[in-house]
């Protein structure tokens, strides 16, 4: 928390456009267009009122194959900015390097978030394991567009000036949601929070 970030990807032969932001207060913005003029992305952050900067978005496009993939992402940290910014700067190029990537693209990133997530606490390992981070995420591969989220960092679709959610808020109210917090040794309050014992690493999929 303490800014707000956020995505936007347009199919430039449909006219379609693919938002994950939110936020008000004079945005920082920026973008791109893809190599062959197939897609234009681009990126907002804007301050909130938080002192501290907690949360972190990151956008590029890679020749993996030789297919041109755009990769987009927003982190809503918490607990301070250290998951947030390792998921930034790992999340994507882990993903890229799965051997599956290409040919079964939703268990590569099933499996990258996961790998992501443990590297992360290997490398916090020096510090309280008070940190972790929502990942609310869209990869365009071909023709294909791959949502894909931790925590309720929600993503929508706009089109026709409607907003559609494709992405579902992961909380821990949910009742498998709930089911897995309890079975690792935390437990949820009624205010929903997530208690975690101090000997149980919090991880950036693991609370939120």
């Amino acid at each position: 928390a303490g800014r707000s970030h956020g995505w936007w990807c347009r199919e430039d032969d449909e006219g379609c456009s693919l938002m994950g932001f939110r936020g008000d207060d004079s945005p920082v913005t920026g973008g791109g267009i893809s190599e062959k003029g197939r897609f234009s992305y681009g990126f907002a952050s804007c301050a909130g009122k938080r002192a501290s900067m907690e949360d972190f978005y990151e956008t590029r496009v890679d020749d993996v194959d030789g297919e041109t993939v755009g990769l987009f992402g927003v982190f809503d940290g918490h607990g301070g900015a250290r998951a947030a910014e390792y998921v930034k700067k790992h999340l994507f190029s882990n993903l890229i390097k799965h051997p599956k990537f290409m040919t079964d693209t939703k268990a590569a990133i099933a499996e990258t978030f996961n790998h992501t997530d443990s590297e992360f606490l290997k490398a916090d390992s020096s510090h309280t394991r008070d940190a972790g981070s929502t990942a609310s995420t869209a990869i365009l591969v071909g023709g294909r567009l791959v949502v894909a989220n931790v925590g309720d960092s929600r993503a929508v679709v706009s089109k026709g000036g409607k907003a559609i959610a494709v992405s579902r808020d992961h909380k821990p109210d949910q009742t498998d949601e709930r089911q897995r917090i309890e079975e690792a040794g935390g437990f949820v309050m009624w205010a929903g929070i997530v208690i975690r014992p101090k000997k149980l690493p919090t991880s950036p999929c693991a609370c939120y």
